[in-house]
C-alpha cells in the first residue's frame, strides 16, 4: 500500500480525492462536458453530484490496493479544484502503469495538465515503484496530445482500436515516460 501523499511544484498541488469533494468536482466537471465527453467514459451530459459521489466513493479500494491512485489538481493560490489526474491500472507484476489527466475548460491553456502529469509520473517512480509510464490517448485528442508531448514523453506507436468510448472506437497513440526521463536510478 503506497501512503496517500500530496504533491506540488508551487503552481498547483494534488492530494488525495476526498468524499467531501463531491460537490466541487462535480462543478468543474459541469464547466467542461462539451471538452470531456467525447474522450472520457465517466463524463456524461448530466454528470451530477451523485455520479461524483458513487466515484469517490471506489477510490479508497485502488489505494488501499496499489492499483489505482486518484488526486485532485488544486490551484496551490487559492486550493481550487482545477481538475483530476492519476495512475490507473498499476501492474505490479511489470511495474506499469497509466497517466491520465483532464482540466477544467476554464482552466485551459495555464499548464495544469502538463504540471499534473509530470507530478504523477514520479509519484510513479518514486513512491510506488514503477519503472514505465504510459499515456494513452486517442489520436484526435489533440489536448491531451500536447500534453503527452509537452512533458516529454515518448511517442512509441499507435495502438489500433485501443479505446472504447460510449461505443466510439478510437485508434490510440501510445505515449511513454521512464524514470531515465527525470535522471532517476531505477531500484528494484
Amino acid at each position: 500500500m503506497v501512503l496517500k501523499t500530496e504533491m506540488s511544484d508551487g503552481v498547483v498541488r494534488l492530494r488525495p480525492l476526498l468524499k467531501h469533494d463531491a460537490k466541487e468536482l462535480t462543478q468543474a466537471v459541469q464547466k467542461s462536458i462539451p471538452e470531456l465527453m467525447p474522450w472520457m467514459s465517466w463524463c456524461h451530459q448530466g454528470y451530477s453530484e451523485k455520479d461524483a459521489t458513487q466515484w469517490l466513493n471506489t477510490l479508497p479500494s485502488g489505494w488501499d490496493k496499489g492499483t489505482d491512485f486518484s488526486f485532485a489538481i488544486t490551484d496551490i493560490a487559492d486550493g481550487q479544484i482545477v481538475g483530476g489526474c492519476g495512475l490507473s491500472f498499476v501492474n505490479s507484476l511489470f511495474k506499469f502503469g497509466n497517466v491520465g489527466y483532464w482540466v477544467r475548460s476554464d482552466r485551459t491553456g495555464e499548464g495544469i495538465a502538463s504540471r499534473s502529469a509530470l507530478l504523477v509520473a514520479l509519484f510513479a517512480f518514486e513512491k510506488v515503484g514503477l519503472v514505465r509510464a504510459e499515456i494513452v490517448v486517442a489520436v484526435d485528442n489533440q489536448a491531451s496530445t500536447r500534453v503527452a508531448e509537452k512533458v516529454g514523453a515518448t511517442r512509441e506507436g499507435v495502438l489500433r482500436n485501443r479505446l472504447v468510448v460510449r461505443g466510439n472506437v478510437f485508434d490510440a497513440a501510445m505515449y511513454s515516460l521512464t524514470p531515465g526521463d527525470f535522471d532517476l536510478e531505477v531500484k528494484l
